[in-house]
């Protein structure tokens, strides 16, 4: 018998994971044993994902609360899911879906059936992020016809700036006491004084 590990993944940091960690607890997973990436699932180059791969033997289990959590590509689902099976020799149980879970059904008609479901839950997977992407591009151009700005608002240039920027200019003034004059970083005000010239 192996190792059993967790794995647990959020798009964002402000997203929360509890609903997963307290799912892979009831499974028996330590906090050393578990992996957890606050990032896109639109492909498999996430730090902890790559760790845990790393330190997968022969005869060890994953456990993930749903498939989208590990990941929302299709193709590479496939690929994980096999570089896992079948290279590492490991076993994955998704929670959610007890049809994946490859310690069981070691005959030809259990992997068939995984690996059925496991294509039928990446697509939707995929698809899923395909649809949150759409959404998205529809919302922000949404809001720009709206008149809604995105990004740091422009700051005006302040009126003392370019007496400062031509004592600068002329030596007769430092960098630093130029941007103080202004009220501004001296890394900004070198950056708009540079563009000016």
């Amino acid at each position: 018998m192996g190792k059993a590990y967790g794995y647990a993944r959020v798009s964002t940091r402000e997203q929360n994971e509890l609903r997963q960690l307290v799912a892979l607890h009831e499974m028996g997973i330590t906090k050393k044993d578990l992996f957890l990436d606050k990032q896109s699932g639109k492909d498999f180059n996430r730090p902890m994902y790559k760790k845990l791969v790393a330190r997968l033997r022969e005869g060890d289990l994953i456990y993930v609360k749903s498939i989208d959590r590990l990941g929302r590509n299709y193709q590479d689902i496939i690929e994980q899911w096999k570089l896992i099976t079948q290279n590492k020799r490991a076993d994955i149980v998704v929670l959610d879906m007890p049809l994946l879970d490859t310690r069981r059904g070691k005959d030809l008609m259990g992997t068939f059936l995984t690996d059925v479901v496991l294509a039928l839950l990446s697509y939707v997977a995929e698809n899923e992020r395909t649809n949150i992407v759409t959404r998205q591009a529809e919302g922000i151009a949404a809001a720009k016809a709206k008149g809604v700005k995105f990004g740091a608002p422009v700051k005006e240039i302040p009126e003392k700036f370019e007496e400062a920027r031509r004592l600068w200019m002329e030596r007769q003034m430092t960098l630093r006491e130029a941007a103080l004059l202004c009220g501004m970083p001296k890394s900004t005000f070198y950056e708009k004084a540079r563009k000016l010239t």
